[in-house]
Order: structure tokens, then sequence, then C-alpha cells
């Protein structure tokens, strides 16, 4: 018996799914063009195939059919036996403006790969499953898997970088003199904000894997005689200051975790202080862009969610705060600074 279809697909929606059920084929391969070096080995000028596999004590004819992988991905070119590289491969090179190399290969390594590959039961279940796969939450895991902390540290920067270059000209510094950077990974908001803003001080508040890396940073700035790192659980304590930076940080969480998180910084702020918050703000439904796809993230790894604009008001109502003003940055991104509520 014949049954009928609506929207039946059509051949080019079958070419279209393909390459979508396909797309980790292309997240393993960009991953791999990462831990190989691949873009930093041809930045000089073109090589062999060979030639990579040598550098990378690697099988010269699996480099190759990796390196023919990439010509159909647009990393690399193919002439005359050698492969050159493309300004698309420039992002996976750690020292390149708008890299994204560390995330290439933060979001293959174990602690996000395997939560993702339960996302149908997340679903179903209506909780995310890293606890599960993992044996602790992905924080903690990062605590006991120190190298894959630090990798998702410099992730989170790579994914930073041109918000923050954005997000600093625009926050209102009015009046503030100390800046803490809440859960911020190697500094690099803080560190940004205090550049342009030389009369600040500033610290970071952050697990026990991330400390270093922010005082790394700072080091490497030359900015340490303004700035601290300290150890914490921001949800037992923030530490005083004028301005709290709260940087993809209450996407992580649910609500009740933003309240306890939002009202430890009320209990902590200096008078007339306020938050500036960089997140994700959603649009409608039917207009979701790239942020829909992020939520998928926070779905497969931790409790929170993406939110729209009024979410984040009816948040920021609950724990004592305003909202003063609201920047939109590069899609989907915006800046939310609020006051406590008086």
């Amino acid at each position: 018996m014949s049954v009928s279809v609506e929207n039946p697909p059509t051949a080019e929606d079958f070419a279209t799914m393909l390459t979508m059920v396909s797309g980790f084929f292309v997240t393993r391969i960009s991953a791999t063009f990462a831990d190989l070096n691949v873009a930093e080995h041809l930045a000089a000028g073109p090589l062999t195939a060979a030639d990579i596999a040598v550098k990378e004590a690697a099988d010269p004819g699996y480099t190759f059919r990796l390196l023919r992988a990439g010509v159909t991905l647009g990393l690399v070119t193919y002439a005359d036996g050698r492969f050159a590289s493309t300004s698309l491969l420039g992002t996976l090179r750690a020292d390149a403006p708008n890299s994204l190399r560390h995330l290439a290969q933060a979001w293959t390594a174990p602690g996000h790969w395997g939560p993702w590959a339960a996302l149908t039961d997340a679903v179903r279940a209506g909780a995310s499953q890293a606890e599960a796969v993992l044996g602790c939450g992905i924080f903690e895991y990062f605590t006991k898997n120190a190298d894959e902390g630090a990798l998702f540290t410099k992730a989170v920067t790579d994914l930073s970088i041109p918000v923050i270059k954005e997000a600093v000209p625009v926050i209102d510094i009015t009046g503030v003199r100390t800046v803490a950077d809440v859960g911020g990974a190697d500094g690099a908001f803080v560190l940004s904000l205090m550049a342009a803003h030389t009369s600040l001080r500033g610290t970071v508040l952050e697990l026990p894997h991330a400390v270093p890396a922010a005082a790394a940073e700072a080091d490497k700035r030359r900015m340490t005689d303004r700035f601290s790192a300290t150890e914490g659980n921001f949800f037992e304590y923030v530490p005083p200051a004028d301005l709290y930076l709260l940087k993809y940080i209450l996407h992580d969480w649910n609500d009740e975790d933003c309240l306890k998180i939002l009202r430890n910084c009320r209990q902590s702020l200096h008078p007339g202080g306020r938050v500036a918050i960089v997140e994700i703000v959603l649009g409608e439904a039917t207009d979701p862009g790239i942020g829909a796809l992020m939520d998928m993230n926070m779905l497969a790894m931790l409790r929170g969610r993406e939110r729209e604009l009024a979410e984040f008001d009816a948040l920021l109502a609950e724990a004592g705060f305003r909202r003063t003003k609201l920047t939109h940055l590069q899609a989907p991104y915006a800046v939310i600074e609020a006051r406590v509520d008086k």
C-alpha cells in the first residue's frame, strides 16, 4: 500500500541531508589538521604530503589522503604534487587573528565528544547526559583532566576574542576602579578592558585548572602589577568589585544557578557598581540563527541554555538588578549591563 508523504524530499534535499549527516567528518578532519599543525607547516609555502608526514612522524599515504580531503573543504589547494595554504586554513594556526585552532581540538576531545554522542538521550530525558558519560560534571572533569581543561580554556579564548574586541569599547566604566572577570578563563576580557583603561585594576575568579592560564596571560601582557587570579567558586563567593564581567557564564547554568551567581555578585558589588553580561541573545524561533545551534551545546554539556532578552531581564529582576543598557555586537552576541534595582 502506498503512503502519501507531505513535502516529499527532493534530490536537492537528499544532497543537503547527506552533507549534514556527514558533518562530523568535517569536524574531525578540521581537528586533525590542527593536531598535525598543517597550518603552521604550510605558512612558509607549499609542501608535499610526504614533507608534512616527516615533520609530524605520520604515515605519508594517510597524510596525502587527509590533505586531499582538505582540498575538498577549502583548507588547502593542490598543484604540482604540493599542497598550499588558504586563508581558511589560517584559522587553524594558533598565532593567527581569528584563530579557532583550540576550539577545533577541544570540541573533538573526549570531554565534549562523548556527551554530544548522547544527545538523543539528553532530549528524551530532559537533562544533559554529560555526567553519565564522563562520570562527573564537565568542569569537575576538566579539573581531573588538566590538559584537556587547559585546552578548553584556550578554546574559550579563541571563541571570545572577536566578541571581546567589540565589547570593550562599549562597556561603561564611569566610576569603575576594580573589575572582576567572573569565571573569566585566562582573563582575556578583563585584561583587554584594563589595557583600554589603564586606571583599572582587575581580577579573574576561576577554578584551579584555569588560574595558571590567567596568571600567564597577565604576565604575557605585562599587567601583573594591576591584576590577580583567584581560585574560587562563584556559587559560593565573588570578590568585591565595581564591575563584574560575566562572559559566556550564565548560559552554562539553569535559572536557579544563574540566580545564585547574580545574587553573589549583588552581595559583593560596591555601591553604584554594575554587571556586564556578554551572551548570545536569541531571536524568534523563526529566525534563531547560530544561537539555536549553540543552545544544543548547552543541552548536551550542561544544565544551561541560551536565552531571549526577556529571559535575561527576568533573571536580573529576580536577582535584584535592572537592565540599564543593551548593546548588540556581532550577531547573535550582546552586552547587557545592569545595576542594582533600588
